[in-house]
């Protein structure tokens, strides 16, 4: 199943208040700034500014915060994720 078709299934306002989770992308040595970025364009939906930000937080502070929601909703963002080499957690 493509990342599109299980983001249309599953909407982050399915997730209950007391269920919210976190994705969480961690820090490597490998992937090129343009190349994160595009992954959280692509995958995450954020929009430059965001992307940008948060490739910035990862590379200085080690991880970041890219989304939050339901762990139903987040799993198939932190796949797609895995999937194009980056270290991603549900927290």
């Amino acid at each position: 199943m493509t990342i599109e078709k299980q983001k249309d299934q599953i909407k982050p306002t399915d997730l209950g208040k007391d269920h919210v989770c976190t994705l969480e992308l961690h820090n490597d040595d490998y992937h090129t700034f343009d190349y994160v970025i595009d992954c959280l364009i692509e995958i995450c939906e954020l929009d430059k500014v965001q992307a940008t930000q948060c490739t910035y937080l990862i590379h200085y502070k080690g991880k970041c915060d890219v989304k939050k929601g339901s762990k139903s909703y987040l799993l198939p963002l932190r796949r797609a994720l895995a999937q194009r080499d980056l270290k991603a957690v549900i927290k």
